[in-house]
């Protein structure tokens, strides 16, 4: 608990701190606020990326897979992999023309590209309601280890819950004071920490086990005992029935993760075009962690975490594994490299959210001459409305609805890629055809969602169904996608045909690959001026 609370101290002298780190000379604009500034470099970004897409729900829930079904837990290093390479060829492009118009937002970008209000909106409000479930399982992460840590846990609903209502604020408060330069400086030692617990823990627990041999041979005789609800409990190799839900999954998430809105932040805070190339071939050691920190589910179970416990919860597989295998001082370094690993994040994501709702919303449909100085305040107010939110739906919520929650994340964001994806690099796409793909997405992924059950929860109880006309099982969120771009790709030579309005493109070819330093950038507008 005392190295705990060290660290979790730490982190928060830094986060209040990171207020005069870059200091700007005018704080007042969005893009101090939200963006840090745009100047981040190649190692600071690097360490917010990484900060930013490797969470707290990642350490719990990667491993907590695989533990609770084996193979299939593994789908998230593949996807990870693919990911890089897929975004190398257009998040360059994202941040030269955000740079030359001073675009904050993904929304920004489609405004821009297509001149198409609704369109914008429709990406703006799909970017705050798949981020909302995602920073309440950093909040589940921090509660998991407060459990296990056995603060909180008893007593009236207030005394249970104080802890997290302390994080919470903690959070709040620097994130409010500081904007993205918090999370981007707290990212240090976040990621540093989460290196050492993970090297420390796929050397020391294997030979505490007996060696790797010991590990998959528990592994294996769990997985061939009956599972809960009958028939295996999982498996050490993919078999062929699951190997057509690992792949649209695994292609599926690779697609959708940098659509997220943190995400994107990460990428318009570098200061220059070569960092974001070279944050895309750097990035990938990431997935090397990710990969040993899936094998963290099959040291839990050789280790007898859960066994014999009705009903054990798999999402608190790695905190007790860490508690009953570590010394003392080192569990507590290992509780915070999850807790701070769900601060960054979650501060990312709010700060996202609120440039969302600030830029795309607030003075585009509400206070369209708000200046600069306002613009930076609604953003701050709307980064804690949305952490309050998300305190709620941990609060009120079942947990295992708040996992199932998230899987539509990545189903609903996967759903603006058509608009953003190729607006990059073409404009033949009409802008009510993006938008009408858009909402067959969205109805066909969320209806296919709602309808599935599983043990724990009458809906929303997985992210995989049958895909229509195939047979095979895949995942929502890739057949959603497809559907999005067949009718965007249909509809649009119609309504060329039936001459419906285009919407005024601001943006020229050139845009797309300016550097720092360019004319183009150098006389970029400020972000209150531009649309």
């Amino acid at each position: 608990m005392a190295v705990f609370l060290l660290f979790f101290a730490l982190v928060t002298v830094m986060g209040f701190l990171a207020s005069r780190w870059r200091r700007a000379d005018d704080a007042a604009h969005l893009h101090e606020w939200g963006l840090g500034g745009r100047n981040f470099g190649t190692w600071v970004t690097w360490f917010l990326l990484g900060g930013d897409l490797y969470t707290a729900y990642t350490f719990v829930a990667v491993p907590a897979a695989v533990y609770a079904v084996g193979a299939a837990g593994f789908f998230a290093v593949p996807y990870t992999i693919i990911a890089y390479p897929l975004v190398f060829l257009f998040l360059p492009r994202l941040w030269s023309v955000s740079r030359v118009h001073g675009y904050v937002t993904p929304a920004d970008f489609v405004r821009g590209r297509y001149g198409s209000r609704g369109l914008s909106v429709a990406v703006a409000l799909t970017g705050i309601l798949a981020t909302m479930p995602y920073i309440a399982l950093q909040l589940v992460g921090i509660q998991a280890v407060l459990d296990t840590l056995g603060v909180g846990g008893s007593g009236n609903w207030f005394v249970r819950d104080l802890p997290l209502f302390v994080a919470f604020g903690v959070l709040a408060a620097y994130t409010y004071s500081a904007g993205l330069r918090a999370p981007a400086l707290i990212a240090f030692v976040k990621d540093a920490l989460v290196y050492v617990v993970i090297v420390v823990a796929v050397v020391y627990i294997p030979l505490r086990l007996g060696g790797y041999g010991s590990v998959f041979a528990a592994a294996a005789r769990k997985f061939a005992a009956p599972g809960p609800h009958g028939g295996p409990g999982g498996s050490l190799l993919l078999g062929a029935p699951g190997q057509w839900t690992y792949a649209t999954l695994a292609f599926g998430s690779a697609l959708a993760l940098f659509m997220y809105p943190h995400t994107v932040t990460g990428v318009l805070a570098s200061g220059s075009r070569g960092t974001v190339r070279r944050n895309m071939a750097i990035l990938p050691a990431y997935s090397l962690v990710l990969g040993l920190l899936a094998l963290l589910g099959f040291l839990a179970i050789a280790a007898g975490v859960g066994a014999g416990v009705p009903g054990f919860n798999s999402q608190l597989a790695v905190p007790q594994l860490f508690a009953q295998m570590f010394p003392s001082w080192f569990t507590g370094v290992a509780f915070a490299a999850i807790g701070i690993g769900a601060l960054v994040p979650a501060a990312i994501m709010s700060i996202a959210a609120a440039n969302l709702f600030t830029r795309n919303v607030y003075r585009e449909f509400l206070r369209p001459d708000a200046t600069p100085a306002e613009e930076t305040k609604v953003a701050k107010l709307a980064s804690l409305l949305v952490k309050v939110g998300a305190l709620a739906f941990v609060l009120v919520m079942d947990k295992q609805a708040a996992i199932n929650f998230q899987l539509l994340g990545g189903l609903w964001i996967l759903q603006t890629a058509v608009a953003l994806v190729a607006g990059l690099f073409t404009r033949w796409f009409h802008r009510w055809a993006l938008l009408a793909g858009w909402a067959v997405g969205m109805a066909y992924g969320t209806w296919t969602a709602w309808g599935i059950a599983s043990p724990a929860t009458r809906h929303f109880g997985g992210n995989s169904a049958e895909v229509p006309g195939l047979g095979e099982t895949g995942y929502i969120g890739l057949t959603a996608f497809v559907l999005n771009l067949a009718v965007a790709a249909v509809l649009t030579p119609v309504l060329r045909a039936l001459r419906a309005p285009e919407g005024a493109d601001e943006t020229v070819r050139a845009d797309y690959s300016a550097e720092a330093g360019d004319e183009a950038v150098e006389r970029a507008p400020q972000p209150a001026a531009a649309h």
